[in-house]
């Protein structure tokens, strides 16, 4: 699974040493691994069992900044761009509040009830915050049945849109922030 997501409040040196307030990448421009939580993901796998492409809006890692993602050309079932575009920052719960974002109860609490790491789990209060103002994103660990989305693979290419149009993110000129990609070229990214 690849994840894409967006870091805010970022400051670099020119030989691409700093930091960001979230989704971190230890400290380097180009990223490694995954980003320190809280961030928004874009998840994906190209081409996967009977040749269908999966992939989401993931708000487990907790919620930096809004986003869409979704096939470029919308097929039939699961097929069609979903968001995660609600005020989650501003109406984040205070335990989870943290500078520039809202982190997950798993970073935050940690166990079984929030990580999911031995065996099954359901939402929890703090899970289902999230779902309820995006209810097409991964809330929790195990949330497949409302969070996964799938298209025949090769149909379509995908597009990621940070701080879409009618988010509470776009108030400046420099966005909504896009990535668009053929299939093609998301799979050669490794």
């Amino acid at each position: 699974m690849a994840r894409i997501w967006g870091r805010t409040n970022c400051n670099f040196d020119g030989a691409g040493r700093g930091w960001c307030q979230t989704g971190d990448c230890g400290g380097v421009l180009e990223c490694k691994g995954w980003g320190k939580p809280p961030n928004t993901l874009a998840e994906y796998a190209l081409n996967q069992f009977s040749n269908l492409d999966f992939w989401d809006i993931s708000v487990i890692d907790g919620f930096n900044i809004p986003m869409s993602f979704g096939p470029t050309k919308p097929g039939p079932g699961k097929c069609h761009p979903i968001q995660c575009v609600a005020n989650i920052n501003g109406e984040c719960p205070g335990s989870l509040r943290v500078p520039g974002g809202c982190n997950n109860p798993c970073t935050t609490f940690g166990g079984q009830q929030y990580c999911c790491t031995q065996g099954p789990c359901g939402p929890t209060d703090l899970s289902r915050f999230f779902k309820q103002r995006c209810p097409d994103a991964y809330s929790y660990p195990q949330d497949d049945p409302t969070s996964t989305f799938t298209c025949q693979s090769w149909t379509t290419d995908y597009k990621v849109m940070f701080c879409p149009y009618g988010s509470t993110h776009n108030e400046t000129s420099s966005f909504p922030l896009e990535l668009t990609t053929s299939t093609h070229e998301v799979g050669l990214i490794k």
